[in-house]
């Protein structure tokens, strides 16, 4: 049976005229998809990552169709890099209404016995550490703009347990906990923060997991819906979040993953 995907979206509703955005690890995948829809729904986005080549063809694509983008290099498992990417924003912009924490790194794919500890500590730099540092500087900002909202990408292994993934699982299961921690924080000073979990995504990171065709179509045949999703659908989760259409919703993860969770 072949797995199915499904065509990026177009924008509709302007859902986020009149907002800053931050977006990490926005120069492929499921970053760059939220920085393009974001920008289309009306916000002012600051595409932040560590390659800035990249960053700055998104940008220059972006702005040719009159879109408010703005290029910064962050890497995230640098307090000094993130914190000068929150202040360049609040000078380019005068404020930050929203952020979308999705830079992430995969973690090496073996039993955890054969794991070693600096694999260990580069993975949750990235995907653990990396998402408390935006949100350490990204909270002041937003409560100097008198609130926001913030979603980061943890994963649906951060929901169930998967062999071979016990870096990655722990990086992921510690950001969701991190999450509902951090949404109690702030439920009462105007900052909502919600997490998405992803399931299989075609990505530069998926694709390093499933190099080939044959192994794209068994993981896709074990999931529910048959098939891997575009970053545009995880980009779509995120912009909810990040409206005011969930204005009610904090501490919540949201399982985009075709139901491979729900049993």
């Amino acid at each position: 049976m072949t797995y199915t995907t499904h065509p990026a979206l177009t924008a509709v509703h302007g859902r986020l005229r009149g907002k800053v955005v931050l977006v990490t690890g926005a120069s492929s995948g499921i970053g760059e998809a939220a920085a393009r829809l974001f920008a289309k729904e009306g916000a002012s986005v600051v595409a932040a990552a560590r390659r800035m080549d990249r960053i700055e063809s998104i940008t220059e694509e972006l702005r040719e169709e009159g879109l408010r983008v703005w290029g910064v290099v962050c890497d995230v498992t640098d307090e000094d890099s993130v914190a000068k990417a929150v202040k360049s924003t609040m000078e380019h912009f005068g404020r930050l209404d929203a952020a979308f924490n999705n830079a992430g790194i995969p973690g090496a794919m073996r039993p955890l016995h054969e794991l070693v500890a600096a694999d260990f500590d580069r993975v949750l730099a990235t995907n653990l550490k990396g998402a408390f540092l935006c949100m350490k500087h990204e909270i002041p900002a937003m409560l100097a703009s008198g609130g926001g909202a913030i979603v980061n990408n943890a994963s649906i292994g951060g929901l169930v347990g998967a062999p071979d993934s016990s870096f990655y699982g722990a990086s992921k299961w510690g950001l969701v906990g991190m999450t509902k921690c951090a949404a109690l924080d702030y439920a009462r000073k105007g900052i909502r923060v919600n997490a998405i979990a992803p399931g299989p995504t075609r990505s530069e990171m998926f694709d390093g997991w499933m190099a080939t065709e044959a192994a794209r179509e068994r993981l896709a045949a074990a999931m529910p819906m048959n098939y891997i999703a575009h970053p545009d659908d995880m980009a779509r989760a995120a912009l909810y979040l990040l409206t005011d259409e969930a204005r009610w919703t904090t501490g919540a993860v949201l399982a985009c993953d075709g139901g491979a969770s729900a049993d």
